[in-house]
């Protein structure tokens, strides 16, 4: 019994590859379509006196691949493949946080009010730096997608959610925020070096 099962599950396996080797031919270069979302930024004071800064930027990134794919009929099942990719990459949102000891319109609210927009330029002019490479390795990551043969319509979003992970992990996308991310710290630590602190002393 065991060994049919194995032989069954072998001639499965080799029944699967087959099928998923005639998928090959159904191979595209996907279209791409770089989105940049519109960005928002707010402004709050925590209850709790900030201990180390007078004020901080958290920054909202979204990253999203929106894929859109076909099912070509193959025997067997489905060739799954990726048409074109819709990619959002870019900063949706900016909250600013203020020393609740700093009172409104007040020389050092806005002071840190003025410094911590100086952050969120710098957040966005990397990512507008970067535009060129996010188009490219989007790019190449999405045409690193092979079509997925699935026996069944059924298996298609599992099919799209490998599509999804090989895009997202690809090294070249990796490598693009990596590379974006240590250009934004550069440009944080610029602005953090000009003396605000001092500025806010002489309040």
């Amino acid at each position: 019994m065991k060994r049919f099962l194995l032989t069954f599950s072998l001639l499965h396996f080799y029944t699967l590859t087959l099928f998923a080797a005639d998928c090959i031919a159904h191979k595209i270069s996907p279209e791409i379509n770089i989105i940049v979302p519109e960005w928002t930024h707010s402004v709050i004071q925590p209850d709790e006196p900030m201990d180390l800064h007078h004020g901080v930027v958290i920054a909202t990134l979204a990253e999203r691949y929106n894929m859109v794919v076909s099912a070509e009929p193959v025997i067997g099942g489905y060739c799954i493949v990726l048409n074109s990719v819709d990619a959002t990459f870019g900063y949706t949102e900016f909250l600013i946080k203020i020393d609740s000891r700093h009172l409104p319109d007040s020389c050092e609210y806005n002071l840190t009010l003025e410094h911590e927009e100086l952050h969120i330029a710098a957040h966005l002019s990397a990512a507008d730096d970067a535009a060129n490479d996010i188009r490219r390795s989007v790019t190449v990551a999405a045409s690193s997608v092979m079509p997925i043969f699935v026996p069944s319509s059924d298996d298609i979003d599992s099919a799209m959610d490998r599509m999804q992970r090989v895009i997202q992990e690809h090294p070249d996308i990796i490598l693009m925020k990596q590379k974006m991310d240590a250009d934004q710290e550069i440009k944080n630590k610029k602005i953090d070096q000009r003396g605000d602190g001092r500025r806010i002393n002489e309040c």
